[in-house]
């Protein structure tokens, strides 16, 4: 008897407990379940996301070994469209990129360089920036190489990107901006980096000089 009212008074207590929190604690427990869930299903999006890429981005290469400029640009499209989010998406625009630049189609190498400038990580941004300018400075769009090239960029490029301001400038004949552009490539270049000598070159071709504690090691 005892018993059987300690157990009266447990579920008593329990009802007073769920009636206080009860439908809050269901809202918490379904909110956590929801939160699993929807943690496992984005991971498992993502797998399949980048395993489709990976597949495509093969497809690809395929392409370019077997130089159909028109299925890389294709495959690049779909990747772009469908899997922009995974890193193949800018790793195959620029595949994509130099097969057009390859092909002599410029207007489509420009928009796959565009593509992964404005939708790559940082590296891939830089990169894409750099040999975007060096095709619209072969056009002499020389503003606009410029342009591309403003803004931040991760350390590991600054030297690139300041080379190739001094080539645009240096083709608008700015000397001395192209040689102050030139030496900041040399200031951002490691000393055993093998294209230090070829901006030392361009550096003096210009009438600049390269102190003997900035050469090449």
């Amino acid at each position: 008897m005892a018993y059987d009212l300690e157990e009266q008074e447990q579920i008593a207590s329990l009802k007073a407990w769920w009636d206080k929190y009860g439908n809050a604690t269901t809202w918490v427990l379904i909110a956590g379940l929801a939160a699993y869930s929807g943690w496992t299903g984005w991971n498992y999006y993502q797998r399949s996301q980048a395993s489709q890429a990976s597949a495509l981005y093969e497809e690809l290469q395929n392409a370019v070994q077997a130089k159909d400029n028109a299925k890389v640009l294709r495959a690049a499209g779909d990747m772009e469209s469908k899997f922009g989010s995974t890193a193949y998406a800018p790793m195959g625009a620029l595949v994509a990129a130099k097969s057009a630049f390859e092909a002599n189609d410029l207007k489509s190498a420009k928009a796959q360089l565009q593509w992964a400038a404005e939708h790559g990580s940082d590296e891939f941004k830089a990169v894409a920036k750099i040999r975007l300018a060096g095709v619209l400075l072969d056009e002499k769009a020389y503003d606009e190489a410029l342009k591309t090239l403003a803004g931040d960029v991760p350390p590991a490029f600054a030297g690139a990107v300041a080379d190739r301001k001094g080539d645009i400038l240096a083709a608008q004949n700015k000397l001395a901006e192209a040689r102050s552009a030139y030496q900041a490539a040399l200031d951002a270049t490691d000393k055993k980096n093998p294209g230090r000598q070829l901006i030392q070159l361009k550096l003096e071709a210009i009438g600049g000089s390269v102190p003997a504690d900035k050469g090449a090691a």
